[in-house]
């Protein structure tokens, strides 16, 4: 079967002919064999869609892609913070924003709905968004679910089947179009195999010795570089890891300049004030060699400038961290792990068969390289034979449910269902059909009288503030208070946005040089200490410290002037922005009072002259 000049993998022809029987279809494929193919036929079969991906980095990506093969009119992009083109055919979205859409709107006019990176549906803290834009979805919906190794895709798609009354059919493929070359890194032993590694350290004289002097060095990328095949993807687990690496690989003088990136660098144009950036200046050095770092932390233009280059075979070594596997189609001849372990927010472990495979699966130019080879740095602190052969040996890691009750979740079930309705979607989540056991008929009680007894229902019906709420999605009851209410009447936007500030607000050790606490800051901590509710959070204990980066944007300073104040990676402080910007946006859609909607509008207005010259 041929599509758009291309002769189809038998996959592919397997899900399309699915499709052309109007079932739904979950899509277990390897990076890189082709599964965005299946969603591009999806487009030009059906003139309404919907693509969500799980981050904003990928559906910007994915934007930009679709603009360019289908025309901007047809496209549109819907982020927490950016709204383009709203009424188009072929909608891209976070899965979030689906996910709200599917929960509070009761017709969506979409005829399938393509969940690209599915496999997100195992991640800890936001899986539960799968999981219930799939609930929530009308029946007349179908699913294009696409995901690297799925080892229970089976019993997902019977699990869909039975909550949505129609054929799924699962489609594997488990060939890689260029097969990949698994190699790892050992400080006494060069590149070598893990069983190579483990005879060594299984010698009695060896671990002995090792006891008596000193452990095996922790192995260096300025030793493996030389020796691997590049363009490479270096994956650190740390931002600053990835800007030192690349420093220092530039010190050692391993590539020469290339003069082309010179050119194409001096052609950017960077202002005055970009180009200030400590970031910047780093990446101006290491760039000319070849070498560069992409992360969370820099700006939007910068990481632009990398993906280009990288893009167009200019990048020799690319230090990153593990987002640029989520999608993104930038491969690479080979994948440098620098560890087989990474600290997840809350501990140091192992990663998983999943991780690996996602991150492992960049390696390997379809259509330019024969094989793909990645490398793993061993360090003997960490060197488990049997663990990491489990790890890099095969996708093992069956997708698993997360669902839980949101407040959000709840108060939706209450505006939008029947109580009749309400035991039955208790019962349709991933959880209870891979257990055969409900959990969360009690805990949805539990909620519920929550919420009475603080006013958001009554009588079994939303109240006006629990109506407002309901269409919140985050921290749902503390805007709830604030803005649900007659709290924020007395309060003006400079204080509106210091409370969202402090919402917002994630970084933990900050350094600001000055703070500008005032008159109006000191009366909000008095309203906010006042309200028990909204004093219970302790997030608003920074108030304080918000005001070094609220108060030089809402008197006319630029981005540039709150970067000097503090020492938050430009990144993160445009995110930390940006989540500001989606919170008003919901409490803008939310709120009856035109009042409020126009100084919230006023309150995106200085956000925005305040971000014009970076973002």
């Amino acid at each position: 079967m041929k599509y758009k000049n291309f002769i189809l993998d038998k996959f592919q022809e397997d899900a399309i002919r699915s499709i052309e029987s109007n079932h739904s279809v979950v899509v277990s494929a390897p990076t890189g064999s082709g599964k965005t193919l299946i969603a591009d036929y999806i487009i030009n079969k059906h003139s309404n869609i919907i693509y969500t991906a799980p981050i904003k980095a990928l559906s910007n990506q994915k934007y930009k892609d679709f603009c360019k093969e289908y025309g901007k009119d047809r496209i549109g992009l819907l982020t927490g913070d950016t709204v383009i083109n709203p009424t188009a055919p072929i909608l891209i979205m976070t899965t979030e924003i689906y996910r709200n859409m599917a929960l509070t709107e009761r017709s969506i006019d979409a005829k399938y709905i393509v969940f690209d990176e599915i496999h997100y549906i195992n991640d800890i803290e936001r899986g539960y968004i799968w999981e219930e834009s799939i609930i929530f979805s009308d029946q007349n919906k179908r699913f294009l679910c696409l995901s690297a190794t799925i080892p229970n895709a089976d019993q997902f798609a019977s699990w869909i089947n039975s909550i949505k009354d129609h054929t799924v059919d699962v489609v594997k493929h488990d060939k890689r179009e260029v097969p990949l070359k698994k190699m790892f890194y050992y400080t006494d032993l060069g590149i070598t195999s893990l069983e190579d590694i483990k005879d060594i350290v299984d010698i009695p004289q060896y671990i002995k010795g090792r006891l008596y002097r000193q452990r095996t060095k922790p192995p260096s990328h300025l030793d493996l570089i030389p020796d691997v095949q590049t363009p490479c993807l270096y994956f650190v687990f740390s931002r600053k890891k990835c800007e030192d690496y690349s420093k220092a690989l530039t010190k050692a003088k391993i590539f020469d300049t290339d003069p082309q990136i010179s050119a194409f660098l001096r052609a950017q144009n960077l202002s005055t004030d970009i180009k200030s950036l400590k970031s910047t200046q780093l990446l101006l050095h290491c760039l000319p060699h070849g070498i560069a770092f992409h992360h969370a932390g820099m700006i939007p233009s910068l990481k632009e400038i990398v993906e280009e280059l990288f893009a167009n075979g200019k990048i020799k070594v690319l230090y990153t961290t593990e987002t640029f596997a989520v999608g993104i189609n930038m491969p690479a001849k080979s994948v440098c792990f620098d560890s087989i372990r990474k600290y997840d927010g809350v501990n140091f472990r192992y990663l998983n068969s999943k991780e690996y495979f996602q991150i492992s699966g960049r390696a390997g130019r379809r259509g330019i390289d024969k094989k793909g080879y990645v490398y793993v740095m061993i360090n003997q602190r960490d060197f488990n034979y049997k663990k990491i052969r489990s790890i890099t040996d095969s996708d093992t890691e069956p997708i698993q449910s997360q669902f839980k009750l949101s407040i959000n979740t709840v108060l939706n079930l209450i505006g939008n269902h029947t109580q009749q309705e309400i035991d039955i979607i208790l019962t349709n989540n991933f959880y209870t059909y891979q257990h055969q056991k409900n959990i969360f008929a009690h805990n949805y009680l539990k909620i519920k009288s929550k919420l009475t007894r603080l006013g958001y229902v009554q009588d079994d019906k939303l109240t006006e503030k629990g109506y407002f709420t309901s269409r919140i999605y985050c921290d749902e009851l503390i805007i709830g208070e604030i803005f649900g209410t007659t709290f924020y009447e007395h309060l003006n936007e400079y204080q509106y946005l210091l409370i969202l500030a402090c919402l917002c607000y994630e970084s933990k050790e900050t350094e600001f040089k000055i703070q500008y606490p005032d008159q109006m800051m000191r009366r909000l901590r008095k309203s906010i200490y006042s309200h028990d509710i909204i004093s219970e959070d302790q997030r608003f204990t920074k108030i304080e410290a918000m005001t070094a980066m609220i108060y030089p944007c809402f008197y006319q300073k630029n981005i540039f002037d709150i970067i000097k104040n503090t020492n938050i990676p430009e990144g993160d402080l445009l995110r930390f922005f940006g989540q500001i910007l989606d919170r008003i946006n919901q409490i803008q859609k939310a709120t009856p009072d035109t009042r409020l909607r126009s100084i919230l509008g006023n309150c995106k207005d200085i956000i925005r002259t305040c971000l014009a010259e970076i973002s």
